[in-house]
């Protein structure tokens, strides 16, 4: 089975996230590293994907900047996405041609790879007793009751068959994450909203409440479910050159 080398790189900027995927994304595709998924948590960042539309945004680069939120245009699918502290960013660095559950051809093809991305999030969200669902025209993971609210946004890109960017999971509430949310029209979809983890748990009566995990639980949580979706053995490095130490077939 093949190795998935999973990195920590905490809470750090956009830029300097985007800086590691691009290293990545050049190791994976001459080989030098097996297959890898970069966890992190963003300074906020208000991000626009190559399908996007500058009019989701609802305030000009100024206010963003006065508010310490950044800006970014980027190569992944998809429209406007925000993040910020307390969730959850993962970025895959996959190479395609691999051997992968539901692969047809000799890609994985970036429709199948994105449906099997939603099915690790909504088993992480059922883990802690938060159930979820799939809509039909609208990438990520939403929660069941109308009207509908998403819990994690999906954004990727590939090319020469190699992955990048990934998905973003609310995992806690947050004053500026809330904010942050109210300054764009996420992913272009004004007919539905924003939620976390945290606010799901809580809106459940007290007897039916899992405990709130912390950041660190849904990683670790996320991390065990791309395993198996996947098909992958985890390998937790501590950098890019440890993970390249690590022979990527194992078994």
């Amino acid at each position: 089975m093949q190795t998935l080398h999973v990195l920590q790189l905490g809470r750090i900027s956009y830029a300097e996230a985007l800086a590691v995927q691009q290293r990545a994304v050049a190791l994976r595709r001459e080989g030098s590293i097996g297959d890898l998924l970069l966890f992190v948590e963003h300074n906020p960042v208000i991000t626009l994907g190559r399908n996007a539309h500058r009019e989701n945004i609802l305030v000009n680069e100024a206010a963003l900047a006065q508010q310490g939120i950044e800006l970014h245009e980027t190569n992944r699918g998809g429209d406007v996405t925000y993040h910020g502290p307390g969730q959850l960013v993962g970025y895959p660095i996959l190479d395609l041609r691999g051997e992968f559950p539901q692969k047809r051809g000799p890609y994985l093809g970036p429709v199948d790879y994105v449906r099997l991305l939603e099915e690790v999030l909504m088993r992480s969200c059922g883990e802690f007793g938060v159930t979820t669902q799939r809509i039909a025209g609208c990438t990520g993971v939403w929660t069941l009751a109308a009207p509908e609210k998403k819990l994690a946004a999906i954004g990727v890109h590939v090319t020469v068959g190699i992955t990048s960017h990934g998905f973003a999971l609310n995992v806690l509430n947050s004053a500026n994450n809330a904010h942050g949310f109210d300054c764009i029209i996420p992913c272009g979809i004004a007919t539905r909203g924003i939620t976390s983890l945290q606010a799901e748990i809580e809106s459940k009566p007290p007897c039916d409440q899992q405990p709130v995990p912390t950041l660190q639980q849904v990683e670790h949580s996320v991390a065990r479910h791309f395993s198996r979706v996947f098909a992958r053995d985890l390998h937790w490095a501590e950098s890019l050159d440890e993970a390249m130490t690590v022979n990527t077939v194992s078994g």
